[in-house]
C-alpha cells in the first residue's frame, strides 16, 4: 500500500480536553478484584453481572478526539452474588491496540483524521485501515458476548475473563457492520440490527435468530438515497423504528479541513417504519431535530407505531446553532397510512441514556429511567430521572457521584436500577443499586470499585 497521503498529527492536548480529563480521564489498568467494599446492603436476590463499555484510549491520542466517536473500549463487569460484588476490567483488544501495546504508544489518530499508518509502520495487512472502535455498547445473544461499535463489526468477548476473542460477524447478518444499540425481541429471541453506510445502498437492516443463526443478510432499506448518521433504533413487533435526522457525511469538508459530520436542518427528520415481515418501508418526515438514544417503541390497537426517546434540537458538538439545544423525554405516534406524526413532550427537563426493563422491549412499557438535570434545562446532567407510565415523576439526587445510564436489574424477589458513578470529590467509582419500587430513596447498597471507571456509555444487566 501507498504511504498515506498525510502527515502524522500531533498529539491531542490532554490536559485541556474535557473529554480526556477528571471524570473522562483515560483508565490503563486492568483488575481483577473479589470482595468489594460494600456501603450499606446490596440485594442478595440479585445474581448475574453488570457490563458496561464506554471509550477509554489504551495510549494517549495523536491527531484529534471527538468524544463520543473516538476512544478504545474498556468494558467494566460487575459481578453480584449473595450481596457481595467482584469487579473485572478489560480493554477491547482489536488489532489496532495489539499493534500499539507492541510499540507503547498510539499509532492511529482519531476516526475525523484523514491520516492512517504506512505499511513501513504497521505492515500491509493494518496500513491505510481505521481505527476500529467497539467501545460503545455491550451485548448477549445466542451464546456470544460482543463490545459493539457505531457502524463497523463487533468484537467477540470471552465470558469467563473478557478477553477479546476477535471480530464477530453473526453467521453473516453483521457482515456489513452493526449498529451499536441492536434490539433483543423478547417474544422471538431475535437480535434484529441496523447499519448505515456511506456508499448506496447507505441503509441496511438485518436478523440474528435467537440461536446466534442468520436469519436475514443485511437488506437494502429502499428510500435512503444518502449518508447520514444514525445511532439507534426502536422495535415494535411488526417494525423497525428509525428516526432519520439530517446529521450528513460530509468527505468534501472533511477534505478542506471541516467537519466529517454536517447539520441540515432544512431537510428536516424522517421516520422510517421498515415491517420487520420483509413487506415495503413506511416513510414519514417532519421539522429537523436529533435523536441519539430510544426507550422503546410498541404497536398500537389502531395500527399506529409509539415511540418514545430523547429528543434534541440539534446534535451538540455537530451543529453550528445559535440557540439552546434543549432536550427531553418525547413520544412520537407514527401512522403508516398518512405518514401523520405526532410527538408529546413527557418532561420539562434535559434528559439523556433512557432505558426501560428491558423484558418489555417491543410492547408497552412502565418506568423509564434517564439521566437529567436538577435544574430542568440548566446545569450538568446530575441526577437521574424516572418517569412512570401515569406521568408520575421521581428524581434521585446523587450528590458529589457523576452517575452514568440506569440499567433495569430483575432479581428474585424485587426489581432494581443499577449504574456506575464516580464521585467528583475523591474521583472513586462505585457501583449503585436503587430500588425499582422507589428509585427516588436512594441506593440500597453501593459497591466501592477498587478503580477508578472513566464516565463512558452503555451497559445492560446478564442475570446468572
Amino acid at each position: 500500500m501507498n504511504a498515506p497521503s498525510f502527515p502524522r498529527p500531533a498529539p491531542v492536548d490532554i490536559a485541556h480536553h474535557s473529554h480526556l480529563t477528571g471524570i473522562f480521564e483515560p483508565q490503563r489498568e486492568e483488575v481483577d478484584v473479589r470482595g468489594l467494599e460494600i456501603v450499606g446492603e446490596l440485594p442478595s436476590d440479585l445474581l448475574g453481572a453488570y457490563l458496561r463499555n464506554g471509550p477509554n484510549p489504551r495510549f494517549d491520542p495523536i491527531g484529534r478526539y471527538v468524544y463520543p466517536l473516538d476512544g478504545d473500549g474498556m468494558v467494566h463487569r460487575i459481578e453480584l452474588a449473595d450481596g457481595a460484588a467482584r469487579y473485572t476490567n478489560r480493554f477491547v483488544r482489536t488489532p489496532m491496540v495489539v499493534a500499539e501495546e507492541k510499540v507503547g504508544h498510539a499509532i492511529w489518530a482519531g476516526v475525523t483524521d484523514l491520516y492512517t499508518p504506512s505499511e513501513a509502520e504497521v505492515g500491509p495487512e493494518l496500513a491505510g485501515t481505521p481505527r476500529e472502535l467497539p467501545d460503545i455498547n455491550v451485548v448477549r445473544h445466542g451464546g456470544r458476548l460482543m463490545a459493539m461499535a457505531e457502524t463497523t463489526r463487533p468484537y467477540r468477548l470471552d465470558p469467563a475473563d473478557l478477553r477479546t476473542l476477535g471480530p464477530e460477524s453473526c453467521d453473516g447478518a453483521m457482515a456489513v457492520g452493526s449498529t451499536a444499540h441492536p434490539k433483543i425481541d423478547p417474544a422471538t429471541g431475535e437480535l434484529v440490527l441496523f447499519n448505515y453506510l456511506l456508499d448506496p445502498p447507505h441503509l441496511t437492516w438485518s436478523v440474528v435468530a435467537a440461536d446466534g443463526s442468520l436469519a436475514r443478510p443485511p437488506t437494502p432499506v429502499a428510500g435512503m438515497d444518502k449518508a447520514l448518521m444514525i445511532h439507534d433504533m426502536a422495535l415494535t413487533g411488526r417494525y423497525i423504528v428509525l428516526l432519520v435526522c439530517p446529521l450528513a457525511f460530509d468527505m468534501a469538508g472533511l477534505l478542506t479541513g471541516g467537519s466529517v459530520l454536517d447539520w441540515r436542518p432544512d431537510d428536516g427528520t424522517r421516520v422510517a417504519l421498515i415491517p420487520r415481515d420483509g413487506g415495503p418501508v413506511r416513510w414519514a418526515s417532519c421539522e429537523a431535530f436529533w435523536v441519539w438514544h430510544f426507550a422503546n417503541g410498541f404497536d398500537l390497537p389502531d395500527g399506529r407505531v409509539s415511540v418514545d426517546y430523547a429528543q434534541w434540537s440539534y446534535p451538540g458538538g455537530f451543529a453550528d446553532a445559535d440557540h439552546r439545544n434543549v432536550g427531553t423525554l418525547m413520544r412520537a405516534v407514527i401512522d403508516p397510512e398518512t405518514g401523520v406524526v405526532r410527538r408529546t413532550a413527557l418532561s420539562d427537563r434535559d434528559v439523556e441514556f433512557p432505558r426501560i426493563d428491558d423484558r418489555s422491549l417491543t410492547r408497552g412499557h412502565g418506568t423509564v429511567a434517564t439521566v437529567g438535570k436538577l435544574a430542568g434545562r440548566e446545569g450538568p446532567m446530575d441526577s437521574l430521572w424516572f418517569f412512570g407510565p401515569s406521568g408520575s415523576e421521581a428524581h434521585w439526587d446523587p450528590g458529589s457521584l457523576t452517575v452514568g445510564e440506569p440499567v433495569f436489574m430483575p432479581g428474585a424477589e424485587h426489581d432494581y436500577w443499577g449504574m456506575i458513578g464516580t464521585d467528583r470529590a475523591d474521583m472513586s467509582s462505585w457501583f449503585c443499586v436503587l430500588p425499582a419500587e422507589d428509585p427516588g430513596s436512594g441506593p440500597l447498597g453501593r459497591a466501592r470499585l477498587p478503580l477508578r471507571v472513566p464516565a463512558g456509555l452503555h451497559g445492560a444487566w446478564f442475570p446468572a
